[in-house]
């Protein structure tokens, strides 16, 4: 059985079983992640406009930062699977802000690429992208925010 070392009011280290160690669920980074998670969800449900979601916003700001793209690129550049994706990149098409298009290349693969209306949406909706950010973090100072940033790429 596993164990931990503890120290004993006489100063004396002594081996305590491993299961005795009490787990708050309070101080799991897990359980934090998801709660800062959903704040950010909620936050950006009130703030963003035309009811595009997280992973909407996503697809639509990498697209605009770096072009044209396949889908599976997309998706590989936004952390989401094929499937979701796909259906990330139907729902933008629909409302007339991506378009596909075969590449000329390779037949089989799919090039996602902004419309106007996505070019001139992803144009309005960057402030208040940032302003979420900002309401995301503000309960943190300047440091703070550079450190949670940094240790969040660090451990993704």
């Amino acid at each position: 059985m596993p164990r931990r070392e503890s120290v004993e009011k006489s100063g004396q280290k002594r081996s305590q079983p491993e299961e005795s160690k009490s787990y708050l669920l309070n101080e799991q980074i897990g359980f934090l992640l998801r709660q800062a998670s959903q704040r950010h969800a909620m936050i950006f449900a009130q703030r963003m406009i035309k009811d595009v979601t997280p992973t909407q916003w996503a697809a639509l700001s990498r697209v605009a930062e770096r072009g044209p793209c396949s889908q599976n690129r997309l998706g590989r550049l936004t952390a989401m699977d094929a499937a979701t994706v796909k259906g990330v990149v139907d729902r933008l098409s629909a409302r007339g802000y991506t378009k596909t298009a075969a590449d000329s290349e390779d037949l089989r693969r799919l090039i996602v690429a902004l419309t106007p209306a996505g070019r001139q949406f992803v144009k309005r909706a960057t402030s208040t992208a940032h302003q979420i950010t900002e309401a995301t973090l503000a309960t943190l100072n300047a440091g703070e925010r550079r450190t949670v940033l940094k240790l969040l790429r660090k451990i993704k």
